[in-house]
Order: structure tokens, then C-alpha cells, then sequence
């Protein structure tokens, strides 16, 4: 099991926020939160900020690598749902919590999402979809 990212991506900008950090790829973001961290709307509005910035005219993907535990408002999946260009959304995680919090959250998000333990096959997939839209 490899929930780690894979060491010959390229980053192309690295945000660091107060509830965690953005890496921002050329086609898709990772996500990685601080222990204890609570995913609010007001602190997706700065990701979704983010994606505008690096893919205004472009099809990306998201990969949430879920290192640590934190809480998030499933509230924020009717926001997320609004980015069109947004073809897939990816959750990495070796955390059987996690798992079960995926089946709930995938209720909200209405929309392509997944769930992996391997950062490697999140990201071919996350890749695939991105590539055929």
C-alpha cells in the first residue's frame, strides 16, 4: 500500500494554507490537510480559487490524499459540483474511516468520485478522465 505520491510529478505551484496544502500539477490538484484540520466552505472557496487560477479554460482533476484526520462540511460538494471543468475527483487513503466517510460524501457530490488506497492509481485514474472529456 502507497498512499504517497509518486516522486517524478512536477509540481507547478504549491500553496500552503492554514487548514493544509495545494499542489497544483498540469492537469489535476492534490490536497493534502493538516491533523485536525475542518474543511469549510469559506476554505474551499480558496481551492476552488486555486483551480481558477491554474485551470480557467482547462479539464483537471482532484486528489484528496488523506494523510491525516480531518473534519469537512459535505455541504461543500454542492460548491465543488458547480466546477465544471472539475472531471474527477479522487480520495486517497489506507483509513477504513475514510472509507466508510466516501460512501457519504459520494451522496453529495453527485458526480465522478472515487475512492483508492494507492496514490498511483488515483492518479492514472484521475488522469484517464481528465484526458477523455
Amino acid at each position: 500500500m502507497n498512499i504517497g505520491q509518486s516522486k517524478n510529478k512536477v509540481i507547478v505551484q504549491e500553496y500552503i494554507l492554514e487548514s493544509g496544502t495545494i499542489q497544483v500539477y498540469n492537469d489535476y490538484m492534490v490536497g493534502i490537510f493538516n491533523e485536525g484540520a475542518t474543511l469549510t466552505i469559506e476554505r474551499v472557496y480558496q481551492i476552488m480559487g486555486i483551480s481558477e487560477i491554474h485551470f480557467r479554460n482547462k479539464n483537471f482533476g482532484y486528489i484528496s490524499l488523506r494523510k491525516n484526520s480531518y473534519a469537512l462540511d459535505p455541504d461543500i460538494y454542492n460548491y465543488i459540483r458547480e466546477l465544471d471543468n472539475l472531471k474527477a475527483l479522487a480520495i486517497v487513503s489506507v483509513k477504513e474511516i475514510d472509507m466508510h466517510n466516501f460512501k457519504i460524501e459520494k451522496l453529495f457530490y453527485k458526480k465522478q468520485m472515487k475512492f483508492f488506497i494507492e496514490f498511483d492509481n488515483a492518479l492514472a485514474w484521475v488522469k484517464r478522465r481528465v484526458k477523455a472529456k
